[in-house]
């Protein structure tokens, strides 16, 4: 399955866990130090140095750039770590989230009372899949470095739906066919 960014609540609605899907568009990454600094923006009623509503933020770690290429090896990072501040974007309108690892009840929840979806990229990879990245400049909070903010260009950027909107878990569900065989 193909998605365009920006998400909507129709463009998510067919996604089930375990869904194979490749983005193309626009996505942000973020991860620890970033999103520590958009809640407490949040918090004092500040805007963000970017609008989330229908966007996807990638917890990447990324290596550096070697000359000539756009973005070095951009392999995801343990989402977990992102778990305390996922709510809160997802009440003001982001709709996808991509890294590695389990999320926590809330973080699930959350995602079903906001409609949005948890990818999972796959980690080792982290060479091919900065192949689908276009374009890449930071965009806020320079000074966290490999932690700024950063918008991507991507194209055709491969994913798997771990937590689709209904409460389904791609990771449960695996667990549960393991335990059949």
């Amino acid at each position: 399955m193909k998605l365009t960014t920006p998400l909507t609540d129709e463009s998510i609605a067919n996604l089930k866990a375990g869904d194979r899907v490749e983005i193309t568009g626009t996505i942000y990454v973020a991860r620890d130090a970033a999103h520590k600094r958009m809640v407490e923006t949040l918090d004092r009623g500040e805007p963000l140095p970017v609008d989330v509503r229908g966007q996807i933020v990638y917890y990447m770690g990324p290596s550096p750039t070697k000359p000539g290429q756009v973005i070095g090896s951009a392999g995801p990072t343990t989402s977990g770590r992102m778990d305390r501040y996922a709510p809160r974007l997802m009440e003001i309108g982001l709709k996808g989230m991509i890294g590695k690892g389990l999320r926590i009840p809330p973080v699930k929840d959350a995602m079903k009372k906001f409609k949005a979806v948890y990818f999972a990229a796959t980690g080792g990879a982290a060479a091919l899949i900065s192949q689908r990245i276009k374009k890449a400049k930071v965009i806020a909070y320079e000074e966290l470095g490999a932690e700024a903010l950063q918008e991507l260009q991507v194209e055709d950027f491969p994913v798997i739906v771990v937590n689709d909107i209904y409460g389904g878990d791609a990771y449960e569900d695996g667990k549960k066919q393991y335990a059949r065989n």
